[in-house]
């Protein structure tokens, strides 16, 4: 009785936030299928528009990540002056690397566009996209570390409605924009940017409505602290661990992704589409990441670390158990599940094979997923970034080129290089995890 009470707990943390990551996902798929009608140079364009902003994203994630477990922290141990204290310094850090993206965006967008190597055709397409999408990433960086503050104190539910709320609006600008409908003007693949820059900025005062408004009563949200200057130094050390951690995963997957190329137009196709129905498997990953965080967080917090330590345990076992139902629909139904994408035999076949390679490998990252969640809430912060920079540039890159350069093994080799690094950072932060002893784990404070 005491470990269901446990697991619905979890779920009670766990449940928005996967809804949430669910309509992120499920928004980026969608409104790739509705420009996709404008031909496939703009599908091109979104596409190296997505993974620039998905490292611009990566760099600067550490904010919204170090927020969440250290305002966990102090709503464990009731100290919530010091975790607003916190919050208003991370958002002027934030507020600061927002105006640096949009001035970036502003005056370097074309030139970051021209060294992914494009056509001139894409280039003439894209810079003004993706002028606008760094703009949007310079609200959404802001909005970040609300959703930290948000999870940190437990209310993954505001979380949850504020991103339906922004992405069902910006799948229906996108909609309108792109094509003219419902009385808008009809702007191509401009509007679907300027959908994405009017989504984000909406959820920017989503997030300041419900932080200054319904959370003020509990929370003294409107109460400005007494600035820290220890206390933003602490924040900025995290935050650059935790964006270095992310970055170094998202640069060599970058990396990953341009070997694959080689290996022509079939395989590339087949391995975006298998890692597109895999990202469904990412979300639970995350999901029950991030509510690892906050039990353990707060539990450290609560100054009751074996409460902590087993909380973090329940969240990957129940997290685990979720992808074990996905892996075996995946298993069973891989491919019509690939046929949902193409109907080229060739294409649906390899992605299908690829995708039953994957059905119970992805514990693995799920594995990561959680106990990375486990440790941030402890606030081992330089550890998730060691063993991310290691693993990725000094084993997952090189066996990329390996298998798929050297030993010119295909999409299989491709894959095969991916699990194994999956699979080691997987285990590597478990194995910490479990060796950490929570009874000797502090508090994260500032130094002087």
């Amino acid at each position: 009785m005491k470990l269901l009470k446990s697991w619905y707990g979890i779920l009670v943390l766990a449940l928005p936030s996967l809804f949430a990551f669910a309509t992120q996902t499920m928004t980026g798929t969608i409104n790739l299928i509705i420009v996709g009608d404008l031909g496939f140079v703009v599908i091109a364009v979104v596409g190296v528009s997505n993974i620039i902003m998905y490292n611009v994203f990566a760099i600067f994630s550490g904010i919204g990540h170090s927020i969440n477990y250290l305002v966990a922290q102090n709503f464990g141990v009731g100290e919530m002056r010091k975790g607003m204290q916190r919050m208003y310094l991370a958002l002027v850090v934030s507020f600061g690397v927002a105006i640096f993206i949009a001035i970036v965006g502003w005056l370097a967008s074309g030139a970051v566009l021209k060294m992914t190597g494009g056509s001139a055709e894409l280039f003439a397409t894209g810079s003004e996209y993706l002028k606008l999408r760094f703009y949007a990433m310079a609200f959404g960086i802001i909005s970040f570390v609300f959703h930290g503050f948000f999870r940190g104190v437990g209310d993954t539910r505001t979380s949850m409605f504020v991103s339906i709320a922004a992405n069902v609006l910006m799948i229906g600008l996108t909609y309108g924009l792109t094509y003219g409908h419902w009385g808008m003007p009809n702007m191509g693949i401009i509007g679907a940017g300027y959908a994405m820059l009017i989504g984000e900025a909406v959820q920017l005062v989503i997030c300041l409505l419900m932080f200054w408004g319904p959370m003020h009563k509990r929370y003294q949200t409107r109460k400005l602290q007494k600035p820290d200057w220890n206390e933003l130094k602490l924040i900025s050390q995290e935050s650059g661990k935790l964006g270095l951690q992310e970055f170094s995963m998202s640069i060599s997957m970058y990396i990953f992704t341009m070997f694959v190329l080689t290996l022509g137009d079939l395989a590339a196709a087949a391995n975006e589409l298998a890692l597109n129905v895999m990202s469904f498997g990412f979300m639970p990953a995350f999901a029950f990441g991030s509510t690892a965080t906050i039990l353990v967080g707060q539990g450290i917090g609560e100054g009751r670390p074996d409460k902590a330590k087993k909380a973090g345990t329940n969240t990957a076992v129940l997290g685990a158990i979720f992808l074990i139902l996905l892996g075996t629909v995946e298993l069973i139904w891989a491919v019509p599940i690939a046929r949902i994408y193409s109907k080229d035999p060739d294409v649906y076949e390899l992605v299908a094979l690829l995708i039953q390679v994957s059905a119970y490998l992805q514990i693995f990252d799920g594995l990561y997923n959680f106990y990375a969640g486990g440790l941030r809430g402890i606030g081992d912060t330089t550890f998730l970034m060691k063993a991310s920079l290691v693993l990725s540039f000094c084993m997952f890159v090189p066996l990329a080129y390996l298998f798929v350069i050297v030993f010119k093994w295909g999409s299989m080799g491709a894959w095969l290089s991916l699990y194994s690094y999956l699979v080691a950072l997987g285990l590597a932060v478990m194995i910490r995890y479990y060796r950490t002893d929570f009874a000797f784990v502090k508090l994260k404070e500032a130094h002087g």
